[in-house]
């Protein structure tokens, strides 16, 4: 049996990007790979990040919001920065990490209405999922 891959997906605040990354990833590659998320200032995990990721059946609720420096001494294959903040700040991981990085506009950031932050996290979710499935179909 071939070794998974380590992949570790960050953001900021390991809130609502890294968290729908890992959840996403662990759901259409899970065989393939060991997915982790962190962020550089952690908070806690957005519930709007868990409900879009509901409505694809991927339960987020039990994740929690973790600072990158748990895994500075692990060695990823893969490390994929997913907001322009983190990729500037992400420090260097041992080992042979292969760098990715993907520009995702923070979905918290939007309007102020449930519709319009449903909308907002929905965007980046469905993004998300497609870098993911290309990036996975390539490696």
């Amino acid at each position: 049996m071939t070794e998974k891959l380590q992949v570790l997906i960050l953001c900021t605040a390991n809130s609502a990007r890294s968290q729908m990354g890992e959840g996403l990833l662990r759901n259409m590659a899970g065989d393939r790979f060991d997915v982790y998320s962190a962020g550089s200032e952690p908070s806690v995990v957005n519930p709007y990040a868990v409900r879009v990721m509901a409505e694809e059946g991927i339960d987020i609720s039990r994740h929690t919001s973790k600072n990158l420096t748990i895994y500075l001494e692990k060695e990823f294959d893969y490390v994929i920065t997913v907001c322009d903040y983190a990729a500037r700040n992400c420090p260097h991981f041992p080992g042979k990490a292969v760098r990715i990085h993907w520009s995702l506009v923070d979905p918290a950031d939007a309007g102020h209405s449930d519709e319009e932050c449903m909308k907002s996290f929905r965007n980046a979710r469905d993004r998300l999922k497609n870098h993911l499935q290309e990036w996975a179909k390539a490696v």
